[in-house]
């Protein structure tokens, strides 16, 4: 791989999967280790094929690349026990953040872990840390909630459930939602401080605090609502 003009060799890898973190916006994110892995793998899965070489073009990097999703999880995550098995290391990789974390390969963790698989997460970049610091709330505890609910009905509900938690709750949002859980939250949470993140760690990253009716008001006042929101 390569960093600017500079090539570095990659170690050779070990049969195992190995858990890939890829930058949430700013491809200046990943880890060394990261590209080390993904460079010396002898297939990469993701999400989305053409996401994932933007970032292997960025450094340099040629391989394999094979699709992983929730679509085809069961088929693709036999065949990637099938691949170690044979001794071949594969790296599972998130179009953005840390696999697993509101991203696929739950399943494949679960059935390389009952079949004896070694399995290696490499730490690194997720939407929802950075979130936490930049929200001014209470770092020392918190619950991560994943996507909140499409339906009206069952995010209102899931939001009332947790009105009586004091530790910080941290959920991702779609833009064409974020107002729509705003306003769940107003009417589940009354004034409860909230801080809403998009963007992160790209050109337009914002974050907006207040009550939720106030950060509501603040989107909407904007031309365009764009962005994955924390």
């Amino acid at each position: 791989f390569h960093i600017g003009a500079h090539p570095f060799a990659a170690p050779a890898l070990a049969p195992a999967l190995y858990l890939v973190a890829t930058p949430v916006g700013n491809l200046g994110d990943v880890t060394l280790r990261a590209l080390q892995v993904l460079a010396a793998a002898d297939v990469i899965y993701c999400e989305d094929t053409r996401v994932t070489v933007k970032l292997l073009e960025r450094y340099g990097i040629r391989a394999r690349l094979k699709p992983y999703h929730d679509h085809n999880a069961a088929d693709a995550g036999a065949a990637i026990l099938a691949a170690i098995a044979a001794g071949q290391a594969v790296a599972l990789a998130s179009d953005a953040g840390t696999p697993l974390l509101s991203d696929p390969g739950f399943p494949l963790v679960r059935d390389a872990v009952a079949a004896g698989v070694k399995v290696e997460a490499l730490p690194g970049a997720s939407a929802l840390l950075p979130a936490l610091q930049l929200s001014a709330l209470p770092t020392d505890r918190f619950t991560f909630l994943g996507f909140l609910p499409q339906k009206a009905g069952e995010r209102l509900r899931l939001l009332t459930e947790m009105a009586a938690r004091r530790d910080t709750l941290v959920a991702y949002e779609s833009p064409h939602r974020v107002v729509d859980a705003l306003a769940d939250i107003a009417s589940a949470m009354g004034g409860r401080a909230v801080s809403v993140s998009r963007e992160i760690s790209k050109l337009h990253e914002e974050t907006l605090r207040g009550s939720a009716a106030e950060v509501a008001a603040l989107l909407q006042a904007k031309p365009a609502i764009k962005g994955e929101f924390v």
